[in-house]
């Protein structure tokens, strides 16, 4: 015994409060049904434990989850009894104040369906007379006893009268439709047919009924259970003449009645009655009752008083049943619940500065513990791979100079792999990348070396950016016009650099839609400007490298400062011509 208990112990640590319902619904899931129902009757005598301290909290939304798998696949017609016993194991296990498992809005199923002969030509009523005449059997009197013979009735049953008294149906399966003005004229139509034949046809005699009821369970037979109403026309006088069935049927008028007169929380605002229609009610009321097989009206009474209850305290929002005295006297009183210890992580990390996380490999664990704070050592500064623009462009830059006379084909830019590589860097780190242009590429080569041009004009003065040729700066004799690097340009021909936009876009701020409307940008361009960001400082930016990029080498020093004059950045324009 004291090692069952030591191994009970361990078990217990290992294992979370879950796994025996993870095993439960498994197990219910990979077993036939008729296996099921063995295996439920033990989830069923063990309701008090699922319902204890130790599971309720860990376990009561599996045992939800596996019971609803089992009612999908179980059949509401012919496995009765089974999805009702799930369904009491549910009402025991939840208690009564458990909103999940209370139709709060009030729904129907509207899925209840009752299937009838919508067919009149396909239909038998009205044939069964003349095969009886036509069949010519002489029937002694006195062979055919009081209790079998066909009540007589004054109404004949035909298809017509088959077709209404099914029809209802509809109506008790969805009671809203009763408010509308042409389906309540229907409705009562159908009603005071249907009520008038109850009332013209003679019942079965009860006592012989039960008789035969008695017979039946002295013998050994089952009663047997239909889930559905048996709609076959063959039936028709013998249900009517039946108490049981019209007991069900004249039950769902009372039912029906008591939604529609009672007050619904989720009901909507047009669902009024107005005072005719509760008058025939109050009328078809007393009818029902009087014409009914209630044995016992009290019983009916009770019933509907504790449906209404029931509506009731679902409309006041479903408050508790316990009183606050009670709960805290019950609080009060409770045992506290003995935490479950876990391992401290000191038992399998280690303690001190030297402690060591073991990662199962000697190559995991040796790169794990290089350093004590793994997510503070990747924050440090030599973990910054990303090279520079002025870096990695310097190789393409000197290619591109015309002077050094390089290929294509011998140049980085037509490496694929450099070209991957480029276009990352661009993207993290170049506002040129996502500039719309109208130029057309054919190649991601062709593409890279216009932006090593762009590039080129705007890095440091030491990188031979100012020989690069364009293919746009000849003059009329299709000379070279760059200068060279030691020249200084005048204003007129000078260039915006990117540290100069970068100025200016910090002084712009928001303001720099003014500044567009002289720089002739489009309005198209300027809502793709505000699309692409939400600072406006890199809008301006943005701004700036667009009109560079359309206007090329005419975006000069002095076509900016005119259009910052024209728009009243005249400081801005002031401090540019200082430069």
């Amino acid at each position: 015994q004291a090692l069952r208990g030591v191994l009970v112990e361990q078990i217990v640590s290992i294992c979370s409060a879950t796994t025996p319902f993870v095993l439960l619904g498994d197990v219910l899931d990979c077993l036939p049904l008729d296996q099921c129902d063995k295996i439920f009757s033990f989830v069923e005598e063990n309701v008090s434990t699922w319902k204890s301290n130790s599971f309720y909290s860990a376990g009561k939304n599996y045992l939800l989850r596996m019971c609803n798998d089992l009612l999908r696949r179980l059949s509401k017609s012919q496995n009765t009894v089974f999805c009702g016993r799930i369904q009491l194991f549910l009402a025991r296990l939840f208690p009564l104040s458990e909103k999940s498992g209370l139709n709060l809005q009030s729904q129907f199923n509207l899925d209840n369906i009752t299937v009838f002969n919508k067919n009149e030509q396909e239909s038998t009523l009205g044939q069964q007379s003349t095969e009886v005449k036509e069949d010519g059997m002489e029937v002694e009197e006195g062979e055919m006893g009081d209790e079998e013979a066909p009540a007589p009735c004054s109404i004949p049953i035909d298809y017509n009268l088959y077709r209404k008294f099914w029809t209802l149906q509809d109506y008790f399966r969805n009671p809203v439709q009763c408010y509308d003005k042409f389906s309540w004229i229907t409705f009562v139509k159908y009603s005071d047919e249907t009520l008038a034949v109850f009332k013209s046809y003679k019942l079965d005699d009860t006592q012989a009924s039960k008789r035969k009821l008695e017979e039946m369970r002295t013998a050994g037979g089952e009663h047997v259970y239909f889930a559905k109403f048996l709609t076959s026309e063959k039936l028709m006088d013998l249900q009517l003449s039946d108490s049981n069935f019209r007991r069900h049927i004249l039950l769902q008028y009372l039912i029906l009645f008591q939604y529609l007169k009672g007050q619904v929380k989720f009901k909507s605002s047009n669902c009024v009655l107005n005072d005719d229609q509760t008058a025939w009610m109050e009328e078809t009321t007393k009818l029902v009752y009087q014409v009914s097989a209630f044995a016992h009206g009290s019983q009916v009474n009770h019933i509907l008083n504790t449906e209404e209850n029931w509506n009731s305290w679902k409309n006041e929002g479903c408050p508790s049943f316990v009183k606050e005295s009670l709960v805290l006297q019950s609080s009060e009183t409770k045992p506290a619940r003995p935490s479950r210890k876990r391992p401290a992580p000191e038992d399998f990390l280690g303690k001190g500065p030297d402690r060591k996380i073991l990662m199962g490999n000697d190559e995991l664990t040796r790169l794990w513990n290089l350093n004590p704070d793994n997510m503070e050592a990747c924050k440090t500064d030599n973990r910054e791979f990303m090279p520079s623009l002025e870096d990695f462009f310097e190789e393409a830059i000197e290619q591109a100079d015309p002077t050094n006379m390089v290929e294509d084909e011998y140049k980085v830019v037509g490496n694929s792999n450099y070209g991957w590589r480029a276009l990352r860097l661009l993207s993290r780190r170049s506002p040129h990348f996502f500039q719309p242009t109208n130029q057309q590429f054919k190649s991601l080569a062709e593409y890279l070396e216009n932006m090593v041009i762009k590039l080129a004009k705007e890095l440091p003065k030491d990188l031979p950016s100012e020989e690069i040729k364009t293919g746009e700066e000849e003059d009329e004799n299709g000379d070279n016009l760059l200068k060279a690097s030691n020249d200084s340009p005048s204003i007129q021909s000078k260039l915006v650099t990117n540290s100069q936009m970068d100025e200016i876009a910090a002084k712009l701020g928001g303001q720099w839609r003014a500044l567009a409307d002289h720089l002739e940008m489009k309005a198209a361009e300027i809502r793709e400007i505000e699309s692409d960001s939400e600072d406006v400082e890199l809008q301006a930016k943005m701004l700036l490298v667009a009109w560079q990029d359309r206007e090329g080498p005419q975006a000069t020093m002095e076509c900016l400062i005119t259009a910052l004059n024209a728009a009243g950045f005249t400081s801005i324009a002031d401090g540019l011509s200082e430069t």
